[in-house]
């Protein structure tokens, strides 16, 4: 693996990691404390402005990362992608990460909205779904992760 593999392959993983444990520190710790109204609009809508950067940052650093070490260093081709098993999970992936960007959009939309309102308990309990699901479909790109970082898996 080069130099350029390996820079690409930890900032790959950075972001990943910052991302969904942002994603599910906003749902288990921000929103609970939204939704029984102990903390304020202003200082809670700094964190969903952070949440939101952080996303779309994420987003496209794993865009770049994956696509180098996917396409970039011809690991994968349309057929290996297609007609294996890591194939599937690389392709997953990619599912799982648009899935993760929009509830996380939905999400903090719901969020700055009411936040702009000068309202935390109702958006933070519409916006809860959303998380919920985000935190899910973040865990399950970590093990879909884990198991492609896995040399003998598939």
């Amino acid at each position: 693996m080069s130099a350029l593999d390996t820079a690409m392959y930890v900032l790959h993983l950075v972001f990943g990691g910052v991302w969904t444990g942002s994603v599910v520190f906003v749902t288990l710790g921000v929103l609970p404390t939204a939704q029984d109204g102990t903390a304020n609009a202003e200082p809670l809508r700094a964190v969903v402005e952070k949440l939101r950067w952080v996303s779309r940052a994420s987003a496209l650093a794993l865009l770049a990362t994956g696509g180098h070490l996917a396409g970039g260093t011809g690991r994968y081709t349309v057929e290996s992608l297609t007609g294996t098993g890591r194939g599937h999970l690389v392709l997953s992936m990619v599912a799982l990460w648009f899935v993760l960007a929009g509830l996380v959009e939905v999400g903090s939309s719901k969020l700055a909205d009411g936040f702009d309102q000068r309202k935390v308990r109702e958006p933070a309990r519409e916006a809860r779904p959303f998380f919920l699901a985000a935190s899910v479909v973040a865990a399950a790109l970590l093990v879909v992760g884990g198991l492609l970082a896995s040399p003998t898996i598939l």
